[in-house]
């Protein structure tokens, strides 16, 4: 683990900042809330750090702290940046709140020579056994939305993920299971396990 990464950062934060390795970095956060994961990389990692946030209340918080953070959609407005315009492009819990994760992946793959992504893992034995026995969308600690008002609109596994990734033509670099308190799960497995005991989890891609 980086020593330079505090206790109270985020555990996909986390685990994210540890695989940026390249120093001065040029990064783009794509989905970057309030700037956390972006001002810790500057700070820790002396990057060279951009963002993108679809809120503008997430945007006003970013330039406050100083940061370089403009409004967009993941969506629609990243095939407005080059082709290797940076090291990493990074999408942290944000793949499953877009409408074509397909697409985005891909403008992922051309903008980033490497490519960061996390993201709530739906197979978790929990959900399982939620929709087994209750017959209904789950509803846990790590995603505590209802149907009807949850801000993600396309749930994936981790095997689903492993599958988007290979249509997309991507090679995965690392990947790491975590559990709900965003805690790297210290073992490997196959991937049909971490599917079952991870509550997230966190790729580094790059085209292959």
């Amino acid at each position: 683990m980086n020593k330079h990464v505090p206790n109270t950062i985020r555990g996909d934060h986390r685990l994210i900042s540890d695989l940026i390795t390249k120093p001065g970095a040029r990064v783009l956060d794509i989905g970057c809330a309030n700037g956390d994961l972006l001002d810790h990389l500057i700070r820790s990692h002396n990057i060279d750090g951009r963002g993108v946030e679809l809120s503008q209340a997430g945007v006003n918080k970013c330039v406050a702290r100083g940061l370089s953070v403009v409004q967009g959609d993941a969506d629609l407005d990243l095939s407005a940046y080059p082709d290797d315009g940076f090291d990493y492009a990074i999408l942290s819990q944000t793949l499953q709140a877009t409408k074509d994760p397909k697409q985005v992946m891909q403008e992922l793959l051309r903008i980033g020579k490497k490519v960061v992504v996390s993201f709530p893992n739906f197979g978790h034995w929990r959900n399982r056994m939620q929709l087994l026995t209750k017959g209904r969308m789950p509803v846990t600690d790590y995603l505590p939305y209802t149907w009807y008002d949850t801000p993600n609109i396309h749930f994936c596994t981790i095997r689903d993920f492993v599958e988007l990734s290979k249509e997309v033509d991507a090679e995965v670099l690392k990947a790491q299971a975590l559990n709900a308190k965003g805690e790297p799960i210290g073992f490997n497995a196959p991937w049909w396990v971490w599917n079952l005991i991870g509550d997230q989890a966190v790729f580094l891609l790059k085209r292959k």
